[in-house]
């Protein structure tokens, strides 16, 4: 039997995390997980940005041209009168990395972190500082909660066990992804993160040699 958490005591504790959220999702050691149903459990509300109201034609340009790898979404800090909080993913982004957003999201809540401060996440080049109406705005964790979050929201969404299992296997890092419903590049990270890259590329050149 595979050993289901990764070496070092940090990963430990994140997939540890990872795995009571996927028990109280009640999925399946490989089984996908999916944000979306999670989020309802945090009280997170999830808002089509084109139905947000108050957004200059030039600022959602920009929020979806120039800057849009500049922000990945976020929950407002301000809850509704009936306690949820409304989430924004960035629809340039694509499925696969909202997912990645929304679970991490899901994380803070259900790691009991708060943010600390406001930052603006994107304003328009000519306006200058002070114009606030101008500026998107959220709030920001500190740097170990962000950690944290996005690591066990990846490791939720990935798991240590299946995922050591597909690269003994020769899975590829698309094929991974595909099957959990996230980008290549998570499951990359979580390749490297949790020590399976030198198997992985074993695995690769082994591929390589029996095609």
């Amino acid at each position: 039997m595979l050993n289901p958490l990764p070496p070092g005591e940090k990963r430990k504790q994140f997939e540890l995390r990872a795995l009571g959220l996927r028990d109280f999702a009640g999925v399946a050691s490989a089984q996908p997980l999916d944000p979306f149903k999670l989020a309802e459990f945090a009280k997170l509300l999830v808002v089509d940005f084109n139905s947000i109201e108050g957004l200059s034609p030039e600022s959602r340009a920009h929020l979806l041209g120039d800057a849009a790898d500049e922000w990945s979404g976020g929950a407002c800090s301000r809850p509704l009168p009936n306690g949820w909080r409304l989430v924004i993913l960035n629809p340039a982004h694509g499925k696969q990395r909202n997912r990645a957003t929304l679970m991490e999201e899901v994380a803070h809540v259900f790691l009991g972190h708060q943010p600390n401060r406001l930052a603006v996440i994107s304003r328009e080049p000519a306006v200058r500082d002070g114009a606030a109406s101008k500026q998107t705005l959220a709030r920001d964790y500190n740097h170990d909660d962000e950690e944290a979050a996005y690591a066990v929201g990846a490791a939720a969404l990935v798991p240590y066990e299946a995922l050591r299992r597909f690269v003994v296997q020769g899975r590829r890092s698309s094929e991974i992804a595909r099957h959990f419903g996230v980008s290549r590049q998570l499951v990359e990270y979580r390749i490297k993160v949790t020590h399976l890259w030198k198997e992985y590329k074993a695995a690769s050149t082994s591929r390589a040699e029996h095609v």
